[in-house]
């Protein structure tokens, strides 16, 4: 942006590095020199006449709307499946009105704000996300803190863009893929041919049919494609004169007394400090960022600076006009319409694996943010998913050159890996209760992986509940019970996780039983439980060097001459 001498740099798509701590995008910068600035957790309140919120205030509200996100969650543990009809904002609302804990005016506001700042980390109306699995992607949020980077993001995509082929000013409007390569149809009928191609549109363009498949994706990918959810949000972003804000804060908000305008400018980031010149960028969430729209620019403009000269010139500070600004549309921006993905009421994180899978035989791949459940809405996700469609691709390019087909991924090829695990599973490593462990490396190493594998539904083992009475205030019985009724008592199933063998060892040592060993494993080591194909392919080289392991155990004991049936792995 630039105006009146002043320059700066204003990300109007993704802003924000969400934690550092393994953030790949953390990395890259480091490796670039880049600096990256902690976003200051200060972030004062304003009410609506522009007068500062009392702290203690805020600190009640914001505790209120914590505990009643908790309540949630225990809310939607009960209602087992039932929940993934249900949105997270009527639980919500009907929590509130049942507990209490907001009476007045200014604690009704400050409690709407909360929403909204809930809705711009969802982009999604509370009333679209789904109360069973709108935080499915929690347990793997990168940890430390959440930065800008000076001089904005796009300096990494420069560098990653450097010397890498790129063509602009081509609209894709079909996709042909079959067994002889892949075409790729642009605007005035340009053709590009192919061995494979990578999609990564955002999801509202997939959702739109902005482009055609032929032949068209697979029902259970359209299926996906429709349940997941691509929400909204929009920004200001205004370059003024000079500084008039305090160069101490990095973010402030704004409440509102219209709780459906909750989201209208409701938080303000300052760039001052990274992007070169006195930038200052509004949100806009929920169905504020829906109406935004449109909204004409000058409207737009006009209410964002009644609020800031509502807040500073009480303190005897000016606020002049901008000398540029620059409002977004990404919901009418045809190749958006929309800004990240969400788990929608009857969606769940499946769909995201879905929406990665390869199509057409290794010919078709896709990637973005809303191909990996683990990150999705971050630009670090959609990293990632970049390099994990990298290896896919070469895999299947490598197999094609050796005139080999290309054996597909666990996603695509659940029973044939269920099959390899059970094998594995036949003679266990250690076993106790419902769990059954397979180590992978040296024993020696007490960090060497090692895959638990958890029996749902089956008859119940021997010493299951050994350890006699378990403290009912400690007991995780109702959790396990609700995880075996998730999972269809009906018949025998299994859920894995992947852990270090000390792990698997000192879980092993814990006293009362499968419930009390479900508590440990989910709640002391933080790990989840997941289906095999939820497992990654992280899991799949411990499986391939456990089944190595193993044939080179038997071929060193037995004679050579015979052959042990080992089913091929899938990895």
């Amino acid at each position: 942006m630039e105006g009146g001498g002043r320059s700066a740099a204003a990300d109007l798509g993704g802003s924000v590095l969400t934690g550092t701590f393994g953030n790949p995008l953390g990395i890259v910068a480091k490796q670039l020199s880049l600096p990256m600035h902690k976003i200051r957790d200060k972030c004062p309140l304003y009410r609506p006449d522009g007068s500062l919120v009392d702290p203690e205030i805020d600190k009640k509200v914001e505790g209120t709307f914590n505990k009643l996100l908790d309540k949630a969650s225990l809310l939607r543990a009960s209602m087992g499946d039932v929940a993934m009809d249900v949105s997270l904002g009527a639980a919500l609302d009907t929590l509130r009105q049942t507990d209490g804990g907001v009476s007045t005016e200014q604690e009704m506001n400050l409690f709407n704000w909360h929403l909204a700042n809930l809705e711009y980390a969802n982009a999604g109306l509370l009333s679209k996300l789904s109360l069973a699995f709108w935080d499915q992607d929690d347990p793997y949020d990168m940890g430390g803190d959440h930065c800008f980077l000076p001089g904005g993001n796009g300096r990494l995509v420069q560098a990653l863009a450097e010397n890498v082929p790129i063509v602009y000013e081509r609209t894709v409007h079909t996709i042909r893929y079959g067994g002889d390569g892949v075409q790729v149809v642009v605007n005035g009928g340009q053709v590009y041919e192919g061995d494979m191609v990578l999609c990564t549109v955002p999801l509202g363009v997939l959702k739109n049919g902005g482009i055609k498949f032929v032949p068209e994706l697979p029902q259970r990918k359209l299926d996906s494609i429709k349940r997941l959810g691509f929400g909204l949000l929009n920004k200001v972003a205004m370059l003024f004169p000079h500084v008039f804000w305090s160069t101490d804060l990095d973010t402030f908000g704004h409440l509102t007394e219209d709780p459906s305008h909750r989201g209208e400018f409701f938080l303000f980031y300052s760039y001052a400090t990274v992007a070169g010149g006195p930038l200052l960028m509004a949100l806009v969430a929920g169905e504020a960022a829906h109406n935004f729209e449109t909204t004409p620019p000058t409207d737009a403009v006009s209410s964002v600076l009644t609020i800031l000269r509502g807040i500073y010139e009480p303190q005897g500070i000016e606020v002049p006009d901008p000398l540029q600004s620059v409002c977004t549309r990404w919901g009418t921006d045809s190749f958006s319409l929309g800004s990240y993905s969400h788990v929608a009421i009857g969606a769940s994180g499946d769909d995201y694996d879905i929406l990665a899978e390869s199509v057409g035989d290794g010919r078709l791949f896709f990637a973005g943010e809303a191909t990996t459940r683990r990150y999705p809405a971050t630009m670090h996700g959609a990293f990632i998913s970049g390099l994990r469609e990298a290896a896919n691709i070469t895999l299947h390019a490598n197999a094609r050159a050796a005139k080999s087909k290309v054996e597909k991924g666990p996603s695509m090829n659940t029973q044939a890996c269920a099959a390899l695990l059970m094998d594995l599973f036949r003679q266990p490593d250690l076993e106790f209760g419902s769990f059954s462990v397979i180590f992978g490396g040296k024993a020696s190493d007490q960090k060497s992986p090692a895959i638990l594998k958890v029996e749902l539904g089956g008859p119940r083992k021997k010493g299951a509940t050994e350890g006699g009475k378990t403290d009912q205030h400690h007991s995780n019985k109702l959790l396990f019970q609700q995880l075996q009724s998730h999972f269809n008592q009906q018949q025998q199933l299994y859920v894995y996780t992947l852990l270090s063998r000390q792990q698997a060892m000192e879980l092993r040592e814990v006293r009362g039983g499968d419930e009390m060993r479900l508590h440990y494993l989910c709640e002391k080591l933080g790990v989840k439980l997941v289906g095999r194909k939820g497992l990654g392919p992280g899991a799949d080289a411990v499986i391939a060097s456990i089944k190595a392991e193993r044939n080179s155990s038997r071929t060193k004991t037995r004679p050579s001459k015979l052959k042990i049936g080992i089913p091929k792995s899938k990895s």
